[in-house]
């Protein structure tokens, strides 16, 4: 049996998921691997490395910094997430991220991203949290519109949560049979269609327009998927009671705050079921 997490993204409401993690990090659940996309991927890795607490710590004390998200750097850069302050001077100086720990740390970590030429999702595994790692998790959250692809080797890459919103499949195609999956959505969430102005605005890229266009269905359809894994006992699913209500570039730390404490809440009160189903086969 392979214990495996799979993480949905959602920018801010990413910090539910980080209260749960956090949990169960102090309550010693051991997970095989994890799947990552965008704000899962981002603050995600810090499970690998075994930092609890920190997206919460660095969110709290710079969403309000220009240099990490702004128009101002959108205007300047081309990136509403400031690249050289999010990516570099903030996990190597401000607030460091342990790479030698997430190094260590037995557990695969993937993280998924969108190929900007065919509209399709492309996972990377990994390893160290050197600099590819870092851009794999920089790609995966560079949500269209407002951020530049990301070349990584032959790959020009986007958000992920455009091809692959949630990656239980991916997991499951590596041999995970045990997943808890983590969503940022209340269970009677359901997307809606992409609007035509967006739509125009990606006709630059034409495969990436193609996918936002069908990216509703695609996620409406892995929820629906994802009910029937709960159901049969296959996969756990932990989502908000309801609505987060935090806007994708929250300034307000005690709105950052509230979400993730919402998350540990969550975590905590079903903490005794998760047990059982991950325990299941063992």
């Amino acid at each position: 049996m392979k214990k495996g997490l799979v993480l949905e993204g959602g920018a801010m409401r990413g910090l539910f998921t980080c209260g749960i993690l956090d949990l169960f990090m102090e309550q010693g659940m051991e997970f095989d691997g994890a799947a990552g996309i965008s704000a899962g991927a981002v603050f995600g890795c810090n499970y690998k490395s075994r930092q609890i607490g920190r997206p919460l710590r660095y969110n709290k004390k710079y969403c309000a910094d220009p240099r990490y998200c702004s128009i101002r750097s959108l205007v300047k850069t081309g990136d509403l997430y400031g690249v050289e302050f999010c990516y570099h001077e903030l996990p190597d100086k401000l607030d460091v991220f342990d790479r030698e720990a997430f190094s260590k740390n037995p557990v695969e970590f993937y993280i998924g991203a969108t190929d900007v030429d065919t509209g399709k999702p492309v996972f990377h595994r990994c390893t160290d949290g050197g600099e590819k790692d870092i851009q794999w998790m920089r790609a995966s959250a560079s949500m269209p519109v407002v951020s530049r692809p990301v070349q990584i080797g032959k790959y020009t890459l986007l958000d992920g949560g455009i091809a692959d919103p949630i990656p239980y499949l991916f997991m499951e195609s590596k041999g995970y049979d045990r997943n808890v999956i983590i969503l940022t959505q209340p269970e009677d969430y359901r997307k809606k269609a992409a609007s035509p102005l967006l739509l125009s605005m990606l006709r630059g890229y034409p495969a990436i327009a193609r996918a936002m266009a069908r990216r509703h269905i695609v996620y409406n359809r892995q929820l629906e998927q994802i009910r029937e894994r709960e159901l049969a006992g296959q996969s756990y699913v932990i989502r908000p009671p309801e609505s987060l209500g935090i806007g994708h570039t929250e300034k307000d730390p005690r709105e950052l705050e509230r979400v993730y404490q919402t998350g540990r809440r969550v975590a905590e009160e079903q903490l005794s079921r998760v047990r059982e189903f991950l325990d299941v086969g063992r």
